[in-house]
């Protein structure tokens, strides 16, 4: 049962500490953790669409030079 009581007792320190930290100060801190997200199409894709526009823009430019 001390497992569960880590748990509530863990629950209950991260509530506080939400609680008592001001508004603003909560604001900046979500506004700064989306901007270090990546974006969508990395998320859900890795480097997939980047290797892909890789090879297109090498297609092109080999195209171009002939």
């Amino acid at each position: 049962m001390a497992k569960g009581n880590d748990l509530v007792k863990y629950i209950t320190q991260q509530v506080v500490q939400y609680i008592d930290t001001p508004k603003q100060q909560r604001q900046e801190a979500k506004v700064r953790h989306k901007e270090r997200r990546a974006s969508w199409s990395v998320r859900w894709f890795g480097m997939i669409p980047m290797s892909i526009a890789m090879w297109i823009g090498k297609v092109r430019r080999s195209r171009k030079a002939k």
